[in-house]
C-alpha cells in the first residue's frame, strides 16, 4: 500500500506548492516566488495556517489591495519571463472579487499567476455565510465564478481529495507555452479545513522544463517559400520573443538576412533599440520608421504576438493588398489570425530552424538602406520631442526625456500601465537588455503602475525600477507603495500631474466630442479638488518631493538615487501636448448622429479611414 500523510486540503495545497521547482540560468529554483495573501474569515483558518507551515520554503507577502498584490504577482511572472509566478489568496466575496480585473491582465496578457479565493461552504449548512452572494437560480454559483471567463483553468474544491487532479491540472497550464495564462482553484472554506490521507508521492519534488515546440514540417515549408520571395519583409516581435527568451536569435535573424524590425508594446526591448534594424515601436503608437516599413510590407513575419488593434492600426497598417503574415507563435489561436500563414512552434526554435534554412538569403539591399535613412528621421523626431525646455508645463515627452537621462542606464526597468504615456513611451523610451520596458497595455489596466513596479522589484532585485504614472492612475491604486516600503523593495515613482484624464480627454477632442468628465476642470465638482500626491506618498512612508520644472526633476531623481526606500517625484504637466510625429488612425467608432458640427466631420473621417481597414 502506498503511503499516505494526512493533512488538510489548505495545508496539501501549501506542500504542494512548495516543492515545485524549475531550472533558472542553469539553477533549480522554487517556481513560486512566494503566495501574496490578504486573509479573511474565507481562507485565513485554512490556507492562512497552511502558509504559517511552509513559511520558510514558501513565502507569504502581507499587501494592502487585492487588486493591487494580484498585480504584483503578474508583473512578478512577467519579470521573469514566465519562469517563475506566484499564487495569491483572499476570502469570498469583495477580497475575491477584487482580484477578477487583475485575472484580466493576466488573461489578455498570456501571464501565469494562481489565484486561491476562499468560496462558500460546500456542506451550504450556514449558508447563506458572511459575505456570499445567492444566485436565485443558481445554487452551485458563488461570486468566484466571474473567474470563469479571465481564468485558463477553473476549478472549484467541494472534496478535499479534488485538489490532487486539480494542482496537476493548474501547474500544466502554468507551464504551458502556449496554454499559460491565470489559474483559479476556488477553495470552499470547510473544505480547506477537512482532512484527507494524501499520498506521500503527490508531495515529491517536481522540476517544470520548458517545453519548446519545433515547427510542422508543411507550415515550415511554406514559411520559407513566402520569405524567399519577399521584396519588402518586415519582422513584429511581440511579448512572445522575450518569454522564449529568443532576443538573441531575433537580433542574428535580422542581421543576417537585413530584416527591419518592428515592435509591439510587450515585445519592445526584445531587440535593442539602437541596433541599426530596430525601427522602432510600431502601430497606433509607432514611429515613422517602423510604420512606413508596415504601409509597404508584402510580407510581416509576426513572432510572438497576439496581434491586437494598436498593433495593426486597427487592420488599416497594412497597405499591400497582397501582404501576407506568417504567424509564428506557439498558441495556434493567435498564429492564423488574419489568414495568416502558421507557424505554430517556440520563438527561439522557430528564428534559429528559419534562419538555417534560408543560408544566405537576404530582403534586397534597398530595405536595410532605407532602414538607415527612416531611422535617422526618427531619431531627430524623438530627440526633439523630448527635449528639455522652459515651458511652465512639459509634455510627457519631455518627462521622458528628463527620465531617460538620469535614470535610464543598462541596469534600469521602466514599468508603466495605462493612459497618455504608454503612448509616448513606446516611441520614445530608449530601451536596451531584455526586458527592460515593463508595459502593461494588453488590457491597459490603470492602476496596475505602482504595483506592478513592486513585482518586479521582487523579481528583478538588484535592477532600478522606475515607475511612471500618471494622476488617475495613480489615484485608482497607490496602496502598494506602501507595500514596497514594508517589504524593503525600493521604487522611483515619478507621477505627473496633468489634474485628469489627459489621454481620454484628447481622443474625445479627436472624435469631436466636448471636453467633458475628463479633466477635472470640465467634471461635475462643487469645489476643484487639490491634490497633494507629495504629502500622500510621504503620508504612506515614501521619500516624496514635488518639482516645478525638468531642471528640478532631473536633480530630484538624481538625489533619490540615495534614498533608503522608495521614492516619489511629483511634476505637473500639460494635459494637451502629445507627440505629433509617428502614430497611426485607430478605430474608435464616432456617432452617425449628432447635433454638434465637430461630430459630423469626425464622422465623415472616421468613413473615411475604415475604407483602408483589411
Amino acid at each position: 500500500m502506498a503511503s499516505t500523510i494526512r493533512l488538510t486540503m489548505a495545508q496539501a495545497v501549501a506542500h504542494f506548492l512548495k516543492v515545485q521547482m524549475t531550472i533558472v540560468d542553469g539553477k533549480k529554483v522554487p517556481i513560486f516566488g512566494g503566495v501574496f495573501a490578504i486573509f479573511g474569515h474565507g481562507n485565513v483558518a485554512g490556507m492562512g495556517e497552511a502558509l504559517y507551515q511552509v513559511r520558510e520554503d514558501l513565502p507569504t507577502f502581507r499587501a494592502h489591495n487585492e487588486q493591487g498584490m494580484a498585480h504584483a504577482a503578474i508583473a512578478f511572472a512577467k519579470a521573469s519571463f514566465r519562469q517563475r509566478f506566484m499564487a495569491c489568496t483572499t476570502s469570498i466575496g469583495p477580497g475575491a472579487l477584487n482580484m477578477v480585473t487583475a485575472a484580466g491582465v493576466a488573461h489578455v496578457n498570456r501571464l501565469p499567476v494562481l489565484f486561491l479565493p476562499g468560496d462558500v461552504f460546500a456542506n451550504r449548512i450556514p449558508d447563506p455565510v458572511l459575505q456570499q452572494i445567492e444566485d436565485f437560480g443558481d445554487g452551485t454559483v458563488s461570486v468566484n465564478d466571474a473567474f470563469r471567463c479571465v481564468s485558463r483553468y477553473f476549478d472549484r474544491i467541494t472534496r478535499p481529495e479534488q485538489i490532487i487532479p486539480a494542482l496537476k491540472r493548474a501547474m500544466q497550464v502554468l507551464t504551458d507555452p502556449a496554454d499559460c495564462g491565470p489559474v483559479t482553484l476556488s477553495l470552499c472554506q470547510d473544505v480547506q479545513a477537512e482532512a484527507y490521507d494524501y499520498p506521500e508521492s503527490f508531495f515529491a519534488e517536481r522540476v517544470w522544463k520548458e517545453r519548446r515546440q519545433r515547427p510542422d514540417t508543411d507550415e515550415f515549408a511554406a514559411a520559407i517559400e513566402a520569405i524567399r520571395h519577399a521584396e519588402r519583409p518586415l519582422i513584429i516581435a511581440g511579448g512572445g520573443v522575450l518569454y522564449s527568451r529568443a532576443t538573441v536569435e531575433l537580433k542574428a535573424f535580422a542581421g543576417l538576412h537585413g530584416v527591419p524590425v518592428a515592435v509591439t508594446q510587450a515585445g519592445k526591448s526584445a531587440i535593442p533599440d539602437d541596433h541599426p534594424l530596430c525601427m522602432g515601436s510600431i502601430g497606433v503608437t509607432g514611429t515613422s520608421a517602423a510604420n512606413a516599413f508596415a504601409e509597404e510590407a508584402d510580407l510581416i513575419i509576426a513572432v510572438g504576438t497576439r496581434l491586437q488593434d494598436f498593433t495593426t492600426g486597427s487592420w488599416a497598417l497594412f497597405k499591400d493588398a497582397r501582404a501576407r503574415i506568417i504567424g509564428l507563435n506557439t498558441a495556434a489561436f493567435d498564429a492564423v489570425k488574419h489568414d495568416a500563414l502558421p507557424l505554430v512552434c517556440d520563438a527561439r526554435e522557430g528564428l534559429t530552424m528559419l534562419s538555417e534554412a534560408l543560408g544566405g538569403w537576404k530582403a534586397p539591399a534597398a530595405v536595410e538602406a532605407a532602414a538607415a535613412r527612416r531611422k535617422a528621421e526618427w531619431t531627430a523626431a524623438a530627440n526633439k520631442a523630448t527635449a528639455a525646455t522652459n515651458a511652465a508645463l512639459p509634455s510627457d515627452a519631455q518627462v521622458i526625456g528628463a527620465v531617460q537621462r538620469t535614470l535610464g542606464g543598462e541596469n534600469s526597468i521602466l514599468v508603466c500601465a495605462a493612459g497618455g504615456l504608454p503612448g509616448e513611451l513606446h516611441k520614445l523610451w530608449h530601451a536596451g537588455a531584455p526586458g527592460s520596458y515593463h508595459m502593461e497595455y494588453g488590457f491597459s489596466c490603470m492602476g496596475y503602475e505602482i504595483a506592478g513596479g513592486l513585482g518586479v522589484k521582487m523579481a528583478r532585485p538588484d535592477a532600478d525600477v522606475i515607475v511612471m504614472v500618471g494622476d488617475g492612475s495613480y489615484m485608482m491604486a497607490n496602496s502598494e507603495l506602501s507595500t514596497s516600503i514594508m517589504l524593503g523593495r525600493k521604487l522611483t515613482v515619478v507621477v505627473l500631474d496633468n489634474r485628469g484624464y489627459g489621454c481620454i480627454n484628447r481622443l474625445q477632442m479627436a472624435t469631436g466630442g466636448a471636453n467633458f468628465n475628463n479633466l477635472l476642470k470640465d467634471a461635475r465638482i462643487e469645489t476643484m479638488p487639490d491634490i497633494d500626491f507629495r504629502a500622500h506618498a510621504e503620508s504612506m512612508g515614501a521619500v516624496a518631493v514635488k518639482v516645478s520644472s525638468l531642471a528640478d526633476l532631473e536633480t530630484a531623481i538624481e538625489q533619490s538615487k540615495g534614498n533608503d526606500r522608495t521614492s516619489v517625484i511629483v511634476i505637473d504637466t500639460d494635459p494637451l501636448i502629445t507627440t505629433d510625429a509617428g502614430g497611426h488612425w485607430w478605430d474608435v467608432a464616432v456617432p452617425e448622429v449628432s447635433t454638434r458640427p465637430q461630430v459630423a466631420a469626425a464622422r465623415e473621417k472616421y468613413e473615411a479611414a475604415r475604407k483602408l481597414q483589411r
